[in-house]
């Protein structure tokens, strides 16, 4: 059966524990876990320095996607997919809500091993309501045909499990383990999460914990493997 990795990680703008910015602690990261699908939050580029996301990509072979959500006098900063498999088709949705800091998904057909699936990649507000609205826009996203495959994954900032959020999301998707991420020197809080519709396809989920991943960013990466 073929199998499919994919990762979450809410990178810090490469800024690591030590304050540091290393976006090559970001790659060495990367390239432990070996995934084939890649979410990322907190991305940047700068216009006098490096287009992290296009430097990724470019280091590790992959199709890449940019979900900008904050354009700056200086550069731009947001989400980003890579993808060791072709994308067909991509969508950026603005999940903006009265006036909080933007936020936004990038929703990309993927093909893998001769299998599509949807790939809804997003870094949600801090605040409940807000949330609540940008699930209700996320879901939309989504086919709700049995036979369809797909995935959401990222930061949502959820610290309740048993959030009015979280709660919509398993009208689609069945519940998975919630797992800490956040801190990265001790994580506590499940703020990264992977979901997979059908369940079924979801062989295993767990998160990476290895000395470079603790320092690299504030969050550790999430990591799902599906059978496709």
């Amino acid at each position: 059966m073929a199998s499919l990795k994919l990762v979450s990680y809410n990178v810090h703008r490469a800024i690591g524990r030590d304050r540091r910015t290393m976006p090559q602690r970001i790659l060495e990261v990367l390239r432990e876990i070996g995934g084939d699908v890649i979410a990322l939050q907190e991305v940047e580029a700068s216009d006098s320095g490096v287009d992290m996301l296009a430097w990724l990509a470019a280091e590790m072979g992959f199709h890449a996607v940019a979900g900008t959500t904050l354009i700056r006098h200086d550069g731009h900063f947001g989400n980003g997919l890579l993808s060791r498999c072709p994308i067909s088709n991509t969508q950026l949705c603005d999940l903006t809500w009265r006036g909080r800091e933007p936020r936004g998904a990038i929703a990309a057909d993927i093909v893998c091993n001769g299998s599509g699936l949807r790939v809804v990649a997003t870094h949600l507000g801090l605040r409940p309501a807000e949330r609540r609205a940008q699930v209700h826009q996320l879901l939309q996203l989504f086919s709700w045909r049995p036979e369809d495959r797909a995935v959401l994954l990222g930061d949502l900032n959820e610290w309740f499990l048993w959030g009015r959020p979280l709660r919509r999301l398993h009208r689609y998707f069945k519940r998975t383990r919630a797992l800490p991420t956040f801190p990265a020197t001790l994580p506590v809080l499940a703020l990264d999460r992977v979901w997979a519709h059908p369940h079924s396809m979801l062989a295993r989920v767990h998160v990476h914990k290895t000395a470079r991943a603790r320092i690299a960013s504030d969050h550790l990466p999430i990591v799902a493997t599906l059978d496709l």
